[in-house]
């Protein structure tokens, strides 16, 4: 079973390849797996990242509203502009957000270090600060405000 963090990481991934190949979530999961694993002769008895699956799939199937609270929240940044990494690790983030099964506080620092390792430093600062106004800005109560 995969670590959360590294889970993440590959959602990521995926939905970076969702995003420059307009793929759809279970055709791109399923690239991702196959490419892993393209001299494997059973294909079918791969261990699957659950998590990483459950982020890509939700957060492709909120694309819209994902983008529309990031767009309002990043006033000055049209989404077509971001780098398609930020723009995903923000997609990722908002998407955790909304789900409300974690703390805001885990949320932006798994973001935060998605920043740091596959962006750069500028980003880190982009992010946090995206990602504080999508929170302060929703008009969906989150569940993850009461724990974090």
């Amino acid at each position: 079973m995969a670590s959360r963090r590294k889970s993440r990481e590959r959602a990521l991934q995926v939905l970076y390849v969702c995003d420059m190949r307009k793929q759809e979530a279970d055709e791109a999961i399923e690239a991702y797996y196959y490419t892993l694993h393209a001299e494997d002769d059973d294909f079918t008895r791969l261990a699957r990242d659950r998590f990483m699956e459950e982020l890509v799939r939700g957060a492709r199937s909120q694309c819209e509203m994902l983008d529309d609270r990031i767009g309002k929240a990043s006033e000055h940044w049209r989404l077509d502009r971001m780098p398609s990494v930020d723009r995903n690790i923000l997609r990722l983030a908002a998407f955790e957000l909304f789900e409300g099964k974690l703390p805001y506080a885990v949320i932006i620092d798994e973001a935060l270090e998605l920043a740091r390792r596959y962006s750069g430093n500028e980003s880190v600062a982009f992010v946090n600060g995206v990602l504080d106004a999508v929170k302060a800005n929703s008009e969906k109560p989150l569940l993850a405000n009461a724990k974090g």
